[in-house]
């Protein structure tokens, strides 16, 4: 499967209301002993602690009704299980 930009920018856009932006770092001390410029993507910061919020909600939002009936069935022991209790049953 070709990923495209348009793609990108319909599944970031289809997402937006479920996820927070989450901010661009870095670090003086790493950069300094690396001598690169290093950026740090922090989803971290996201409600449920990780990135897997972006690709589970794409996923589950691009479902047709009639997939939906089918349910929804996920496998993790941590963040990305959470999501699910958090938008779904709540």
């Amino acid at each position: 499967m070709k990923i495209t930009k348009e793609a990108v920018e319909l599944a970031a856009k289809t997402i937006e209301p479920y996820i927070h932006r989450t901010p661009v770092l870095t670090n003086k001390s790493i950069n300094e002993l690396t001598g690169i410029d290093f950026y740090f993507k922090c989803e971290n910061f996201q409600k449920i602690g990780a990135f897997k919020i972006r690709g589970g909600m794409n996923a589950s939002l691009s479902l047709s009704p009639a997939q939906l009936k089918n349910g929804i069935a996920t496998h993790s022991s941590g963040n990305h299980a959470r999501l699910w209790c958090q938008y779904y049953y709540m």
